[in-house]
């Protein structure tokens, strides 16, 4: 049976501050009530995913970003068929996007959890500097399962933390 929450973090554990979309997820499983919440976890964004929006409340794409200015980007997503959708890994604005196609239909509110990357070398770690940030985005995303709100979570969006 779904749960009203999907949290879905991608990323590539092997690809140093890569993993932070996937790291976040098992921090969640580890601290986080997931009565509520289902967690899927994948490298990339692929068209198949846009099924996995079907009859939520709320869902959060979590990903490493190199463009934040801050520790982390919360922000509420809209569907936009951007050029993603015809490569192998799409963007989450494109997923809402096939979503709307094939089920004709709205769909459910989505935001994106960007957390700050440094590095993405094959086979290192987590750098330091994200390890900060991803401390800091572990006790907004724990914010946010606490209050599985549409108004809080949109009211937390734009804020650059």
């Amino acid at each position: 049976m779904l749960k009203p929450i999907l949290i879905f973090g991608y990323g590539n554990l092997s690809r140093g501050d890569d993993a932070l979309g996937p790291l976040l997820l098992e921090y969640i499983e580890q601290h986080c009530d997931l009565n509520q919440i289902d967690i899927l976890c994948d490298f990339q964004l692929q068209i198949e995913h846009a099924l996995d929006l079907e009859n939520r409340a709320l869902v959060m794409f979590v990903d490493a970003s190199i463009s934040c200015e801050q520790a982390y980007n919360f922000a509420k997503l809209s569907a936009n068929k951007d050029k993603s959708y015809t490569t192998h890994t799409m963007s989450p604005s494109a997923v809402l996007d096939v979503y709307e196609s094939i089920k004709h239909q709205t769909p459910p509110a989505c935001f994106l959890l960007s957390i700050k990357a440094e590095k993405f070398a094959l086979g290192e770690g987590l750098s330091s500097e994200a390890a900060q940030h991803f401390r800091v985005a572990c006790v907004f995303t724990e914010l946010l399962l606490q209050n599985p709100d549409y108004t809080y979570w949109l009211a937390q969006s734009n804020h650059k933390h």
